[in-house]
């Protein structure tokens, strides 16, 4: 007894002085190779858009900006989905769709600033998804899009599109249009992950003073080597790419291959 309390009291001595060493990895159910390993990233599913002048002829509306996409992304592995904002007429509604144009939609090709929501007989709402695999399916609203995406349990990252400028900036338009894009955030926010960020660099500062602690940041970081096309390009090209990104053990990412990435991953991280 005498020796079993001297060698506790040495131990408690160590600990306190930071000189005890851990238990070895396998004690604890982990094994040495397994530790070593960099923590998984987080992985947030995106939609490719092809490149090249016939981008938009080539297209099959394959961003999770409505349910059937959202829920394949979850079905695939992602934690979180990235969503494209866009402002109807006079910033009327915030919308989920990547094109400057309703180019993929059914109806006559228009812009979606110049477009009303529900009004008029071209509107946005009675659209729908023309071709890809989300065939049929509608626009939805940034309000509509997030409660679902909150229902899968799912991340939102919010790209607000650059052309939604030119009605941000609109001083006849601005404070109704920030509210279509605000208010639905704020509403939700203290519920559910949200983060925003945009490629264009005055909007992209004015979320910065609007949503200072909702900036993408760094996070979902862009992890794919192939460009997108359509069709897609084989996923094997990406590998290089993946490791390279993992190597630096982002905390999230960001790919248009979900499906492979995560199974990609599996026995890379831990």
């Amino acid at each position: 007894m005498r020796g079993k309390a001297m060698l506790a009291v040495s131990m408690a001595t160590l600990t306190a002085a930071g000189l005890a060493t851990a238990p070895p990895a396998a004690a604890s159910g982990v094994t040495a190779g397994a530790a070593r390993l960099p923590a998984c990233p987080l992985v947030f599913g995106h939609g490719g858009y092809p490149m090249g002048a016939d981008a938009w002829a080539k297209d099959q509306v394959r961003q999770p900006n409505n349910p059937r996409a959202v829920n394949d992304q979850k079905a695939w592995g992602a934690q979180g989905v990235e969503g494209d904002v866009q402002l109807t007429k006079h910033g009327t509604k915030a919308v989920m769709w990547h094109n400057t144009s309703t180019n993929g939609l059914t109806g006559a090709k228009r812009n979606i600033t110049g477009i009303w929501w529900a009004a008029g007989a071209d509107n946005l709402r009675d659209r729908r998804i023309a071709r890809g695999p989300y065939r049929g399916e509608r626009v939805h609203s940034l309000r509509q899009w997030l409660d679902h995406v909150r229902s899968r349990g799912l991340a939102a990252l919010l790209e607000i599109k650059p052309e939604a400028r030119s009605v941000l900036s609109d001083p006849a338009y601005a404070a109704r249009a920030w509210k279509e894009i605000s208010d639905p955030i704020r509403e939700r926010q203290g519920a559910q992950k949200i983060m925003v960020y945009s490629q264009d660099p005055w909007i992209q500062g004015e979320l910065a003073k609007r949503h200072p602690a909702l900036l993408k940041g760094s996070a979902a970081r862009w992890t794919d080597g192939v460009a997108w096309d359509e069709p897609p390009p084989a996923w094997t090209g990406n590998t290089r790419q993946w490791q390279a990104v993992l190597n630096q053990a982002p905390r999230s990412v960001m790919t248009n291959y979900t499906k492979e990435y995560r199974a990609w991953l599996a026995g890379k991280c831990r």
